[in-house]
């Protein structure tokens, strides 16, 4: 059974292409510098189409998280921890958190950036806990 997969489209591409190279990218507005997630067309405080995609940090914060116990398909494994991550530039994007027991993550844990194969051809970002920050809440 395979995983659900991401929608296909110019944002979407451009955005699955930097993670098959290990690199999280966002949309940047070359108007007021803001960062944003989910890719867009215009500038979701601006309004400006001066976007352009950069390389983020991979670091964030837990904001929320819940621990999925039933999979949806047999395509998951579980249980596997979705959360909501707050990234050092802005953006809050939703990913999973890997390598560690569910009972181990907390709101304002940081979490650093990495890449799994989510199917054959798409890589996509999950998050570790970072133990080499402290929590910043």
């Amino acid at each position: 059974m395979e995983r659900i997969q991401p929608a296909s489209g110019a944002l979407a591409d451009a955005y699955i292409a930097g993670c098959r190279v290990g690199e999280l990218r966002l949309q940047r507005c070359g108007s007021c510098g803001i960062y944003q997630f989910y890719p867009r067309i215009i500038c979701g405080n601006c309004l400006s189409d001066e976007l352009e995609w950069s390389a983020a940090s991979g670091r964030g914060e837990i904001r929320s998280f819940t621990v999925v116990r039933r999979p949806i398909s047999k395509a998951y494994e579980a249980p596997y921890v979705v959360a909501l991550i707050k990234l050092e530039e802005g953006p809050t994007l939703m990913s999973h958190i890997v390598d560690c027991v569910p009972e181990a993550v907390a709101v304002g844990l940081p979490v650093q950036v990495k890449f799994a194969a989510w199917s054959e051809n798409v890589t996509l970002p999950v998050f570790t806990l970072d133990s080499q920050r402290g929590s910043s809440s």
